[in-house]
């Protein structure tokens, strides 16, 4: 490992966990590379990069943060070598895969080799010929005053259902904790490859969601009664669609790659992290 880089949450304290990197970092003979708008504010020896030198460079990416900021750094190394590690800086950084008191450890445990590399999927949607590329989800989203959203799902190149609904998501197992998850989708394990799309508050009739496999086609028409629709890629506005509007979405795997430690299961993981518990009706021992 020759060059690590820097991906830092926008407001929050990282100073410690920086100072843990940029030790270990010298003491290896590594090169860190910082986003030069976001290192700025510190006083550090990481060398100032842009966005997209620091995807290109490094062999690792540390995303110092919560979720956004680990989603940020999965985008930054999308389609190249580097692994991200997460770091958690907040409550719930569910995507992260230690927090900062682990980090001198997890620096140890990457030195000699005891990690694993999990791919990620992504999903790309083609709007209007511009390519958007999320790593959790991609929703059609009702603007507030304005009529439902109305969309028709077609799976492998035939209608299979529309929707009436606030919301519309297309999400990536990645994703599937997120705003599927508040929907009513499922949770999903990240090492499966495929894509479900989940309605939000749905008002018809049918209002189950549907899971793809990575090999069907999956277009998403907006129905002529539709209102205007936001376009969400992983929780940011990124383009509006209005009736007659078709997406095609195309699942990707392997579009990341995230650094595991094995001390966890995903299925601990997402019980800790989103506080499941049982049914008062089942005694526990």
């Amino acid at each position: 490992m020759h060059v690590v880089g820097l991906v830092l949450h926008p407001k929050r304290d990282s100073a410690e966990a920086v100072a843990a990197v940029l030790g270990w970092a010298t003491r290896r003979g590594i090169q860190v590379l910082g986003i030069e708008t976001e290192i700025r504010r510190l006083n550090c020896a990481a060398i100032g990069v842009t966005d997209t030198e620091l995807g290109r460079r490094c062999d690792l990416v540390v995303s110092l943060g919560g979720d956004g900021t680990m989603l940020r750094a999965m985008r930054l190394t999308d389609r190249q070598r580097a692994s991200v590690l997460g770091v958690n800086l907040g409550k719930l950084g569910f995507l992260a895969e230690i927090d900062v008191p682990e980090l001198a450890w997890a620096l140890s445990a990457v030195d000699a080799g005891e990690y694993s590399i999990e791919p990620r999927l992504a999903v790309d949607a083609d709007v209007g010929g511009r390519v958007l590329t999320a790593f959790n989800d991609i929703a059609l989203v009702r603007f507030p005053g304005e009529p439902t959203a109305k969309v028709s799902v077609h799976a492998s190149g035939n209608p299979f259902v529309s929707y009436a609904a606030d919301a519309i998501v297309v999400a990536t197992p990645t994703g599937s904790t997120a705003y599927s998850f508040s929907a009513g989708g499922p949770i999903v394990s990240p090492t499966v490859e495929g894509l479900l799309v989940t309605p939000a508050a749905p008002h018809s009739a049918y209002n189950r969601g549907l899971v793809l496999s990575v090999d069907d086609s999956l277009a998403l028409e907006i129905l002529p009664d539709s209102g205007e629709l936001a376009v969400e890629v992983d929780g940011q506005l990124a383009a509006r669609v209005t009736a007659g509007s078709r997406i095609e979405l195309e699942p990707r795997p392997g579009a990341a790659r995230v650094v595991r430690f094995g001390r966890t299961t995903f299925y601990e993981r997402a019980r800790r992290k989103l506080r499941l518990t049982d049914s008062p009706e089942i005694l526990v021992d």
